[in-house]
Formats: structure tokens, sequence, C-alpha cells
């Protein structure tokens, strides 16, 4: 199923939470169509309103996940079977899910990869470190994703991408590496794009203005503390 995007370049990750601002109405299907008139391979959302109406918008693949949480579980990112179908039954192209080593994960997730595949859905498996790819690739996942790198508190602690777990991954598995996380300038994406994955996803840095906003105000506070500017 990897042929699921007919060319490699930058897939953009339009989401907004509840609590963020430009939730809900047509706000991220304008973000999607946006992203693919600038070029944009592929669209990545959360929940299933939003993929029915960027499956209409857009005729580039969507990579579909519901975000939930569930008291007790650290598990967020399409934790059940229930998620999976209503991602299958909205038309994604993919199934994003959490593939990590914890709370017994790695085998809570064979019926729902299963599923997806059965009804002819690939699977993007989202993990934090290299040994959660090896078993994501060994559990018959279609993409590996770099994205829980850093929400795992097993996984490298860093502010910039994880270009090492990069790195790895793609010397170590078969299956197309997507890099996703913390991606945050055209120089990032480059450099993740150089340590040999076909896919790089932004999102935070391109469709979240709160949390753009928000590294320019710290920028300029810093330097007014610093005196590097005149007053």
């Amino acid at each position: 199923m990897s042929s699921i995007f007919p060319e490699k370049g930058l897939i953009v990750s339009c989401q907004a939470l509840a609590d963020e601002p430009l939730h809900g109405g047509d706000t991220m299907t304008k973000m999607a169509r946006a992203a693919v008139q600038s070029g944009a391979i592929g669209i990545r959302t959360n929940g299933v309103f939003d993929i029915l109406c960027i499956k209409q918008e857009v005729n580039v693949p969507v990579i579909g996940l519901i975000k939930r949480d569930i008291p007790g579980s650290a598990i967020f990112i399409t934790p059940t079977l229930t998620e999976v179908k209503a991602i299958v039954s909205a038309g994604a192209d993919i199934v994003a899910l959490d593939v990590t080593d914890r709370e017994g994960r790695l085998e809570a997730v064979k019926p729902l990869i299963a599923y997806a595949h059965e009804h002819g859905v690939a699977v993007m498996a989202d993990v934090s470190t290299l040994e959660e790819g090896l078993a994501a690739e060994k559990l018959g996942v279609d993409f590996i994703g770099t994205t829980l790198s850093g929400y795992t508190p097993y996984s490298r602690q860093q502010d910039e991408p994880d270009f090492e777990l990069l790195a790895q991954l793609c010397a170590s598995v078969q299956v197309p590496v997507v890099a996703e996380g913390r991606i945050w300038s055209p120089e990032d994406a480059a450099k993740a794009m150089q340590t040999g994955v076909p896919y790089v996803v932004v999102g935070s840095a391109i469709t979240r203005p709160q949390l753009i906003t928000s590294r320019y105000v710290n920028a300029v506070r810093n330097s007014l503390d610093s005196g590097e500017v005149k007053r």
C-alpha cells in the first residue's frame, strides 16, 4: 500500500482540538485546500467530521486519526477498534494509530491493523523509538511515523526533531518512514528528508497559529529581556 502517495514530499497535518481557536466549521478543510494548492502531497487530520470534509475537497491521500482521552490510559491516538471503524467509514486512505510499547499496546493493535487492511485502508504506526518501529513493521503496518518520539517517558526528550531516530528507522525497516514531530522550519523539513525518509509531516508550524504566535512572542520577549533590542 506504500504507493498511496505518488511521489515523495510534504504532508500537512490539519488538526485543531476542541479547546483550540480554529476548532470546528470548515477551518481545517480550508487549511487542507491551501496546503494542497501549495504542493502538499497529503493531509493528516483528526476526527470524522474533518476527514469527511477534507476528503471531499482535496485530491490527495488523507491520513485519518481520532484523538480520544481514556481515563487511566496514556494511549491517545486512535486507541480502540471503535475509532478505527469510524476513520475507515469516513473514507480515510490511511489510519494512524499509536503503536508504542506500553499498556500491552503491541498486542492490542493487531485487530485494529487487521480491520483496516480488511477494508483496504493502510495503517501508519505512530512510534517513539527504533524498537517500536521494528515491532510495528513485524505487525504489518504500511508506514512508520516518528510522531510520538518525546511523548513517551522512555523516548528521546528534546526540542528539535528526532533526526537520529529517522536515520535509524530508514536504515532498519523496509516500509516507508514518515518524519513527524517538532518540525518547525523549512530547514528542519529538508534535514529530515536528508535522513532518507520519503515523507515529512508538518502540522503546528503551518496550521496552529496560536503556537506559531507564541514562538514569536517568546522570541520578542526574550530579546527585550536580554537587552538586545534598543528601547
